[in-house]
């Protein structure tokens, strides 16, 4: 099973910018896109042989996910289940047999860190619905979760402490969740690779320069990691700010 997250920041400006191109050479047996920035109306995107799942913000024009997937699953929730935190379509939970998919676009702290202590709440609650999930089945996680974990996870780890996404609270949170039974993919397979990101501010020729931050992951149950073939970052496809990541597994016994 292959499986591709890519934050496209605004899918309708993505589609201007090639992707169904790449949509088509990824091949993905199930496609996860998060800050679509519509509503499913808003664009024509047909898909052949895939059925869609969207969860798109109350606000339009703002955040969103989408699931683009082969296999039909078993069940679909939008959500997590807590009404203070399901206005902004942040989270598609899809159900299938051996496990369940999560993409999720998680808050942004905001400049100042104006949103920091929602976001708190927020990774609270989500890694409490993470791990009812695992108690049941597996869990594949994926998308932007707006928190580069380590030093090694950006360009410039000194004068970004402090920063949204870098903070030591979003950071522990991170940390906390591996704890909880996950597995940061990228880094079982990388644990040392330096230099690999999936951000880059539009501004300063942030991507030219490659000054980066690595905050779009796939996480795994802790169980099924033997199961994991490959994760990789794409960062040589462009259209958004953030590049795709992938995730291959082998489902079968």
């Amino acid at each position: 099973m292959k499986f591709i997250s890519w934050n496209v920041n605004g899918l309708r400006a993505c589609l201007k910018s090639g992707f169904m191109d790449y949509f088509g050479a990824a091949d993905a047996d199930v496609f996860c896109v998060q800050e679509t920035k519509m509503q499913p109306e808003q664009a024509e995107i047909i898909l052949p042989g895939y059925k869609q799942y969207w969860n798109s913000a109350e606000k339009k024009g703002y955040s969103g996910t989408a699931v683009f997937t082969r296999h039909m699953p078993l069940s679909v929730s939008y959500g997590i289940g807590i009404p203070e935190h399901d206005t902004e379509g942040r989270v598609i939970t899809l159900e299938f047999d051996k496990y369940y998919l999560v993409t999720v676009y998680t808050p942004n702290s905001q400049r100042e860190l104006a949103r920091l202590d929602y976001r708190m709440v927020w990774e609270n609650a989500f890694a409490g619905y993470l791990k009812a999930l695992d108690a049941k089945k597996p869990v594949i996680v994926c998308g932007d979760l707006n928190v580069a974990h380590n030093d090694i996870d950006l360009k410039n780890p000194k004068t970004n402490h402090k920063n949204a996404g870098f903070t030591d609270e979003e950071r522990a949170k991170f940390t906390a969740l591996l704890g909880k039974g996950f597995v940061d993919t990228y880094r079982h397979f990388y644990p040392d690779r330096e230099g690999v990101y999936t951000w880059w501010s539009y501004m300063f020729s942030a991507r030219k320069n490659n000054a980066g931050w690595r905050i779009d992951y796939f996480l795994t149950s802790e169980r099924i990691i033997s199961r994991v073939k490959s994760a990789e970052i794409y960062d040589d496809i462009f259209g958004s700010d953030h590049c795709p990541v992938g995730l291959e597994v082998d489902f079968d016994d």
